[in-house]
């Protein structure tokens, strides 16, 4: 196969969504170790919008920034010593991307082995692209962090995001009770259809005191967090004695303020802590795939755009925060 070209969103400035443009970019064949996939979905993700914006935790490299982590697709060829995929399989990306180099928002991309984990035959690239980075997330979350366990109550907040309805799933899957809080009562019946126990709208009950109601006054095991900020502080007043408090985003920019009921057990988490190991790679996709296979994960689409024309405007929908579930492009 020799080196061919694909429609690839690049950025060279930060600012919102009307930096992105659409490129020719040189796709070279895979290396010793490397797959080429033809992408079929991209599901976005807020972090893409924080890191085109210059507000992610590491900076792009300008000019000519590429973007995105997560994509669904096929492989089209393999380089030497890839032993896992062959070609014509359906693979989901998204482990240990750097996106200034390997973002996915494109046609075609060369991607490392590791970046690259199987796809179910029976599960549509759609439906891909809105799974790998928000299930596996709950999971080392709520199952590896925390310790979840059958029978105890969740707390996740933000729970409308990709990640905070994949929450609910987890936690059903594995017996636990999900409690979800939403800024207003628009996105509350559909929280519940995916599973919610209860919708706790924050902007109008006071939440710990909710938590505590339904709990009969012992308060949530765990509590999954994705605002931090300094309402992280009266999150603690909802958790029962000795439980994890777990964050994984920092919606609300402000420092946060700890929490001061003890005992208790503070984690952060980021996906890659998981997924940049072999074993948390093969523990991650093993309980992600399960789940898609028997129906048991439905990852809710919030809207699909077709064409990578339609970057912008499907990165105006995600920072509109009007959506309920995952945003995706078919390129």
């Amino acid at each position: 196969m020799s080196s061919t070209s694909a429609r690839t969103v690049l950025f060279h400035e930060l600012g919102g969504p009307d930096v992105l443009t659409v490129e020719d970019v040189d796709v070279p064949d895979p290396g010793p170790g490397q797959v080429l996939v033809r992408v079929e979905a991209l599901g976005l993700n807020r972090a893409e919008a924080l890191f085109r914006a210059g507000t992610y935790y590491y900076q792009p490299t300008l000019p000519g920034s590429r973007l995105g982590y997560e994509a669904s697709g096929t492989v089209e060829a393999v380089g030497e010593g890839v032993d896992d995929f062959a070609v014509g399989d359906p693979v989901t990306t998204g482990p240990g991307i750097e996106m200034s180099a390997q973002g996915v928002y494109a046609e075609r991309i060369v991607l490392p082995g590791t970046a690259v984990v199987p796809r179910p035959e029976s599960v549509d690239a759609v439906t891909g692209a809105a799974s790998w980075l928000t299930y596996t997330t709950a999971y080392g979350a709520l199952l590896e962090t925390a310790g979840l366990r059958p029978g105890d109550h969740v707390l996740i907040t933000g729970a409308s995001s990709g990640v905070g309805t994949a929450a609910i799933q987890v936690a059903r899957r594995v017996g636990a009770i999900p409690l979800a809080t939403t800024r207003t009562g628009a996105k509350k019946r559909r929280l519940l259809a995916l599973g919610a126990e209860n919708v706790l709208v924050s902007g109008e009950e006071d939440v710990p005191k909710e938590v505590r109601r339904l709990t009969g006054g012992k308060g949530a095991e765990v509590i999954f967090d994705a605002i931090g900020g300094p309402g992280f502080r009266a999150l603690g007043e909802a958790l029962a004695d000795g439980g994890a408090m777990v964050v994984y985003g920092w919606l609300d920019r402000r420092p946060a303020e700890l929490p001061w009921n003890w005992p208790l057990t503070l984690h952060t988490f980021a996906n890659a802590a998981l997924t940049s190991t072999p074993g948390g790679r093969r523990r991650s996709t093993a309980f992600l795939n399960a789940g898609l296979r028997d129906g048991g994960f439905r990852p809710p689409v919030a809207e699909v755009f077709v064409g990578l024309d339609r970057i912008g405007d499907a990165h105006r929908l995600m920072e509109s925060n009007t959506h309920l579930g995952k945003i995706v492009v078919k390129p």
